[in-house]
């Protein structure tokens, strides 16, 4: 009970400043309707009529809990309209583009530590690849790969990939020079070799960075795929909700898209965590 009172604490404290925005937002719209209707109306048909209105400005939590029921419960997950199929799509991406950039940060980081050449030429376009700006980015990878026909999933999964790799290859390049010295010597006079220093000592003295690292990198994986949807014009997939809502001032459907994502990460890095704590207790580094 005493480590849900905070939780419960602070949600309830975001849903009231969200509610009193919510009425302060909203309300220039029903004062203006009010006006020209030569009324005015009491406080309480106020905050009535701005919790309750069709396109509002910012929508009430209770608005966009509606939204998500009914396109996630009440609609077929075959549906168009339903925001599970529509999450399908962008998870499909997201997951494609976590796969391509965790196998490729983990093998940069491998050939980093057991290269100096690698570390002084690899590392630093790494960093430098990172300061582009993924909005700037993404619609030319959409381009280039269209001009020869590749389509679908993978281009999505490329920005997925572009934004995931450099995380997992910051973290497993930490996690693998994390042993110190004396660690290693003590290899040295067992006279193991580079391939058994590596998978006695180094990679499993990573695991903890490369959990860690994976956990930011899977976050990064989902706004690349709903990035990547935005520019092509996409019809299904988060990125289109997001697309739709804004064209037509469904300020609902939007904020009801952005949850199913938030919930999307949520679920991803808790599986993530759920795979650190059975791995690390099997090899006694946790409880």
């Amino acid at each position: 009970m005493r480590s849900v009172l905070p939780v419960l604490t602070v949600v309830a404290a975001i849903l009231g400043i969200w509610y009193a925005a919510s009425v302060w937002m909203n309300s220039t719209w029903t004062l203006d309707q009010a006006q020209r209707a030569g009324t005015t109306p009491t406080f309480s048909e106020m905050v009535t009529d701005t919790l309750a209105q069709e396109r509002p400005k910012l929508p009430a939590p209770h608005q966009v809990a509606r939204e998500l029921w009914e396109t996630t419960v009440e609609k077929s997950i075959t549906s168009r309209r339903s925001l599970v199929h529509h999450a399908w799509i962008t998870l499909s991406a997201a997951l494609a583009g976590f796969a391509i950039g965790t196998g490729l940060g983990i093998l940069l980081a491998v050939g980093i530590v057991h290269s100096r050449v690698m570390d002084m030429s690899v590392m630093p376009w790494a960093i430098a690849s990172q300061t582009i700006p993924i909005l700037a980015i993404a619609p030319m990878i959409i381009v280039v790969l269209n001009s020869v026909g590749v389509t679908g999933l993978l281009p999505k999964a490329i920005i997925s990939a572009y934004l995931s790799f450099f995380p997992v290859v910051v973290g497993m390049v930490s996690g693998l020079r994390s042993p110190d010295a004396m660690q290693m010597d003590l290899l040295r006079t067992y006279s193991a070799s580079r391939a058994q220093a590596f998978w006695k000592l180094r990679l499993p003295a990573s695991m903890p960075y490369l959990f860690a690292s994976l956990k930011v990198g899977v976050a990064a994986s989902l706004v690349g795929a709903i990035v990547g949807e935005l520019p092509t014009g996409a019809v299904a997939g988060l990125g289109a909700r997001l697309l739709a809502g804004s064209y037509y001032g469904q300020t609902v459907q939007i904020w009801s898209a952005l949850f199913m994502a938030a919930i999307l990460a949520a679920l991803m890095v808790g599986a993530i965590g759920l795979v650190q704590r059975i791995t690390l207790r099997r090899m006694g580094m946790a409880r």
